[in-house]
């Protein structure tokens, strides 16, 4: 909690309650990742002329199915280029930064999240089929939804949400808003769960939009931050990630602190990659995919002020990285080839 007093013009800042100290800390501290050095990497256009394109998820021939979250539709693109309506979701309900999100397969079922009428929800569906929602009532707002879903190494389907701009709901287990969340393929409380019979996996979180896993099982999230702080961290059951009382690194042993930190305005991380060992995170006001080791260290940035911002970064099976720019989100400059999915290949 803070506190403000203006006296004789100066702002007078008291802190209270808990993470008071791990607050005042974070503040003054410098990101983790500042100054990268930019490198260069190998990269083609893919598909032009989309909408916002928010989720991608590959399929066992090559293609992806991609969202585009203030049409609802999903595409089906293949590794040529060619681009097809599959789908669109009526019950979606585009606004602000809610819509058509995360997409994610397994077997022939495509799961979906997207923001309806009166919360975000996920649900699954046989391409062509109504969506069958398993997990309703995540809280919806005009921005901090969350909407990012993968499948782990366990198989079971993990959940990124935001607070949906009460921050006051990610330290609250009964909530499933500013959460990652953990379910069965159908919906239910995934067994060892840390927290009993419910999905929550781990809390204190403002908005997480990217999840991945390592070669080991270990799973990061992406996550933004408020004013000072945007965050990559590892993710271990039952840890609470801090938001609201603490910002980045608090040094309070109540709350897991980040692997790395990035100041708002130089990343903006939505989705997340890991291939080769390394973490690749788009950033949306940063405009560029940073790439850093697991632990944080040795950080670049590739594609830097090339293509605009960047929506998601995603590990395709012929080992490229394929790349969703976000210039039609309504915050972006967009060209007239905009938006695009790009085909990256890192350099070594």
């Amino acid at each position: 909690m803070r506190r403000w007093w203006i006296v004789s013009g100066v702002v007078v800042v008291v802190l209270a309650g808990v993470g008071a100290v791990a607050w005042w800390r974070g503040w003054f501290a410098d990101p983790t990742v500042e100054d990268a050095p930019t490198v260069a990497a190998d990269v083609e256009v893919v598909a032009r002329h989309l909408e916002a394109p928010w989720g991608l998820a590959f399929l066992a021939d090559g293609s992806a199915l991609v969202t585009e979250r203030d049409s609802a539709r999903i595409l089906k693109v293949t590794a040529s280029g060619a681009v097809t309506e599959v789908q669109k979701i009526a019950e979606a309900r585009p606004r602000g930064e809610g819509g058509l999100l995360g997409i994610a397969v397994r077997d022939d079922w495509v799961y979906v999240y997207y923001t309806a009428e009166d919360d975000n929800r996920v649900a699954r569906m046989r391409l062509g089929e109504p969506p069958q929602p398993i997990l309703t009532g995540i809280p919806k707002a005009g921005n901090h939804n969350g909407g990012r879903i993968a499948f782990g190494p366990d198989g079971m389907l993990y959940i990124g949400t935001g607070d949906a701009a009460q921050s006051s709901r990610s330290q609250d287990r009964a909530n499933l808003g500013g959460k990652i969340l953990r379910v069965t393929p159908e919906g239910r409380p995934a067994p060892g769960s840390p927290f009993g019979d419910s999905p929550v996996w781990t809390l204190g979180h403002r908005n997480v939009q990217g999840l991945a896993w390592d070669a080991d099982g270990r799973m990061f999230a992406t996550e933004f931050g408020q004013n000072r702080y945007d965050e990559l961290n590892r993710i271990e059951p039952g840890r609470n990630y801090g938001w609201p009382e603490v910002e980045g690194k608090g040094g309070d042993s109540r709350y897991a602190d980040p692997v790395a930190t990035f100041a708002t305005d130089d990343a903006s991380p939505s989705g997340l990659a890991i291939a080769g060992g390394r973490a690749y995170v788009a950033c949306l006001r940063g405009q560029k995919v940073y790439r850093l080791g697991l632990d944080g260290g040795d950080p670049q940035a590739l594609l830097a002020g090339r293509y605009g911002r960047i929506r998601h970064v995603a590990a395709a099976p012929d080992g490229s990285l394929w790349v969703l720019t976000s210039n039609r989100d309504g915050r972006g400059q967009p060209e007239d080839d905009d938006d695009r999915i790009l085909r990256l290949r890192p350099p070594a």
